[in-house]
Parts: C-alpha cells; sequence; structure tokens
C-alpha cells in the first residue's frame, strides 16, 4: 500500500498526524518505571518532550518522524478506506491526466489549479521571491505543463469569511434558545476536524461553523459557477488545489462533496507545498528561471498582476473578519486594531470586546492538538466563556503546515517562518465585504440557484465517526 503514494506524502513530525488517535498520542505527563527509579516525560511550553530523572535532571527527547507506512500499521488515525482515497491526492495523478491530454486521450479535461497563499508565500520564502512574484511564476510553470487555468484561493475564502460572518451573528442571536450554538469553532481546518468526528462527536460537532473551507468552496466556484459559464460539465474539468497542508486530501475525498449526478470529487486532487517543489526538480527547472505570466482573473478582483490578502492570523484571518463584524453588527462598535492576549502559550491567544467593564464579546485563537484538547475539556466542565474559536491543528497554524517547505540544512525553522510570514502579510489587504466581485456572484450566481442551493454549495455536514483500532494499537 505505501509504495502507491507520494514521495512526500509524509509526516514529517508528530505535530502533523492526520487525526490524533488516542491510542498512540498522549499529550499528557506519562511516568515509566525502570527498576526502582522512576522518569517522567512532560511536554514543554514550546511543545518539545522532556525526560525529567528522579533527581530532577532534565534531558530534552529528540522528536520522532514517522511515516505514512508507520501510521497505516495502526488503523487508530486514518481508516483503510481514507487510505486508498489518498493513494488518488498526489502530483502524480496530476501528471498523469496532462500526459493523457497531451496524448489525445478519449477523456480530455480542462484542468483547473487552485493556489492557496500560504502555499504561495512558502515557496516564495524558498526561491527569495515576493509572494506575488511566485505566485505568476508558479502560473507560467504550471500552464507549461498543459495546465488550463491557475486561480488564487483568497477569492474563495472571501465567501469563507462571509459566511462565517453571518453565521456567527445567527448563532449569537439565539444563544440564548439553544446551549451548544456557542462557541462557533472554525472548520476550515480538515485535521481538525477529523479529530472532532473521530474523538469527540456529537458533543463537539454542534459547536462547529457549517461554513466551507476556501478549497470547497473554490470547489463549488469552478464545478459550478465556471462550468456552467465554460459551457462544460463537471467531469469535464480536473480540479487540482494547492495547499499547505496533507489533511486537505482526506477533506477533498470526503462524501459531503461528491457531486451524485455528475459523478465526480468537487476538488479531483490536492497536492502541497511540497509536492510542487518536487514537480519543479523532476521538471529540472527553479522557480527563479521562469518568466512570470499574467494571473488568471476570473476568480479575482484585482487586475492580472496583483494578488489580494485578508487581515489578520496566516490561517484566513477568521477571528479578525468575525470579530470585528460582530462587533458592528452586534453592538455598533467599529473595532480596527484587535489587542491580543496571549494565553498559555503563543498558539492560545484571547481577544475581547468591552463596554463599561462588561465583556461584550470574548473569541480566542486555539492552535496545534495540545491546546485543542485543552479547550475541549474545558467545554466538557462547563468552564469556557467563548463565543468564538479559531481553531488550527497545526502548532503556528497554516503558514507552518505539513504539507510546506521544510527547512534547508542548517536554517533555523523559526526564521524560515517569520520570513513565510512577513511574505504572506505583505500583499494588499481587502475586507471581505468590500469585494465587489464577490458581492456580484452573490447575486447573480448564488441568487439564481436558489436559497436552499446555495447553502450547499457554501455550507456542509460533520458526522460522527466510530473509531476502530486493531491488535496493533498500543494503549498506554
Amino acid at each position: 500500500m505505501a509504495s502507491q503514494f507520494s514521495g512526500v506524502l509524509q509526516l514529517t513530525d508528530l505535530d502533523d498526524f492526520i487525526t490524533p488517535s488516542q491510542e498512540c498520542v498522549k499529550p499528557v505527563k506519562v511516568e515509566k518505571i525502570k527498576g526502582k527509579s522512576v522518569a517522567k516525560i512532560q511536554i514543554e511550553d514550546d511543545g518539545s518532550y522532556v525526560q525529567i530523572s528522579q533527581d530532577g535532571e532534565k534531558q530534552k527527547l529528540q522528536k520522532a518522524k514517522i511515516t505514512l507506512n508507520d501510521c497505516l500499521a495502526c488503523s487508530g488515525c486514518i481508516t483503510s478506506a481514507e487510505s486508498v482515497l489518498i493513494t488518488q491526492q498526489s502530483h502524480e495523478e496530476l501528471f498523469k491526466v496532462l500526459k493523457d491530454n497531451m496524448l489525445g486521450g478519449t477523456e480530455q479535461k480542462v484542468v483547473v489549479v487552485s493556489v492557496s497563499p500560504q502555499s504561495r508565500a512558502s515557496l516564495a520564502a524558498c526561491y527569495d521571491l515576493s509572494s506575488t512574484e511566485a505566485g505568476r511564476r508558479l502560473t507560467a510553470f504550471f500552464k507549461s505543463l498543459g495546465v488550463h487555468h491557475v486561480i488564487d484561493t483568497s477569492f474563495s475564502r472571501t465567501f469563507s469569511l462571509l459566511e462565517s460572518q453571518r453565521e456567527f451573528v445567527e448563532r449569537f442571536q439565539r444563544k440564548e434558545q439553544e446551549s451548544n450554538v456557542l462557541p462557533m469553532m472554525t472548520s476550515a481546518c480538515p485535521g481538525w476536524i477529523c479529530y472532532a468526528e473521530k474523538t469527540h462527536g456529537n458533543f463537539i460537532l454542534p459547536y462547529i461553523s457549517t461554513t466551507r473551507s476556501p478549497q470547497q468552496v473554490m470547489g463549488s466556484l469552478v464545478k459550478g459557477y465556471f462550468a456552467e459559464q465554460q459551457g462544460l460539465s463537471p467531469q469535464q474539468i480536473y480540479h487540482v488545489a494547492v495547499m499547505p497542508c496533507f489533511d486537505k486530501k482526506l477533506e477533498a475525498s470526503r462524501a459531503d462533496f461528491y457531486m451524485d449526478k455528475a459523478e465526480t470529487r468537487e476538488v479531483d486532487c490536492v497536492i502541497t507545498s511540497g509536492e510542487v517543489q518536487k514537480m519543479l526538480e523532476e521538471k529540472n527547472v527553479s522557480l527563479n528561471d521562469i518568466e512570470p505570466a499574467p494571473l488568471d482573473t476570473m476568480f479575482s478582483s484585482v487586475s492580472e498582476d496583483e494578488f489580494l490578502n485578508h487581515d489578520g492570523s496566516g490561517s484566513g484571518g477568521y477571528l479578525h473578519h468575525v470579530f470585528t463584524y460582530a462587533a458592528k453588527q452586534l453592538f455598533g462598535e467599529e473595532v480596527k486594531d484587535l489587542t491580543y492576549k496571549v494565553l498559555r502559550n503563543k498558539d492560545f491567544q484571547e481577544v475581547t470586546l468591552e463596554r463599561d467593564g462588561v465583556v461584550l464579546l470574548c473569541f480566542a485563537s486555539t492552535y496545534g492538538f495540545r491546546n485543542i484538547q485543552n479547550l475541549v475539556q474545558k467545554l466538557k466542565r462547563g468552564k469556557s466563556s467563548y463565543h468564538f474559536v479559531e481553531v488550527m491543528a497545526c502548532p503556528s497554524g497554516c503558514l507552518n503546515g505539513g504539507g510546506q517547505l521544510r527547512p534547508l540544512p542548517g536554517q533555523d525553522p523559526k526564521e524560515l517562518l517569520q520570513k513565510v510570514e512577513r511574505l504572506y502579510k505583505a500583499e494588499r489587504s481587502l475586507r471581505p465585504e468590500d469585494d465587489c466581485r464577490v458581492a456580484e456572484l452573490y447575486r447573480s450566481w448564488l441568487h439564481s440557484v436558489g436559497e436552499e442551493r446555495a447553502k450547499q454549495l457554501l455550507h456542509t455536514r460533520y458526522h460522527t465517526v466510530e473509531k476502530m483500532t486493531n491488535g496493533l494499537t498500543m494503549k498506554w
């Protein structure tokens, strides 16, 4: 089975497991008994593991590295059915489709590649380019391979932000009538969604936003609106998403995003930033040597020479935009600058809106499974005061996703991450409410398909998944 996977489809460290199996990952203090001595293992604030001897001496433990093959030895993380779906998610599959097109195969496809801004920033950092310049060169590279259209998922993220804003305000207004509508938790991170479905099920799912991620909103746009505009059936389009995260492969494979009538997925293939780098290497080219090409503007609100960004975190800015929107809509407060309060660590931060000493809104950003598990336990004990939480499985969020480019030998990972963040935030920002092109599609396309269909295109559902384990699963 493992031989069918892309060479870069591996879990580079324990911060990027697809979903955390409670039988193999326990982020709590563990005691090991060796004869009469007792050694304790604890997690430091920076996420590192430290072994403490009986006399108090600390020894930092080396971080474990595992491959997907190692994971599949224990079905506590992903099922065999999911592993089969992932085999269809690699850059080799994209090459096959492009080759078939070139050879005049019977099933010619219009190939559309949508690129996330986090992946663009990661590649820009590697090749010492601006994020926009990297995007234009990526456009030229993909088109040289036979790709027809290259688009930016910042456009579809605008839809996700707008829908998240409206969903939160609607939930807040009915919080007195329903007990499990707040805190609303973001749904753009598939690692978090898989964990919630498989570990906490019906308890946690009602709190999670139903808004689709930017990847899957783009799936609706490409296989819906774009197909209609081009006079194509969804099956005639091969949609590839470039993402910073391996978990996005599983997200694209969800049954909820399969078009039954058209018998096709909304996103056919997901490749990571690292896989794009591997594609460049296999073609013996550097992004620096490629002449930039104009950007495709079919899903864009600006000219062919500019990418847009959204304010807030490098994981999409959900907290920022929902907070500012809710403050204005619910309390008439114009909030221009948000003040973040760091709590346990830099991956757990809080933002509040107060008036006359009364807290009106309390939002948080929670990154990494250590913080996520703390948050869930607070919810279970009824001790969470949050109205909204931006949740991401990876420490430091999407810019540090497991599918991003790794540091070079001797390169400081923190410095690389800071460079990626600077490049990501250097692009001009645009408020979701000010995006005229998105507003136009709301009026023309989404209004024309009807309210119920529009909701299906922009929202999704979650399902409790019964966890299955086998005899190889080790419990601590």
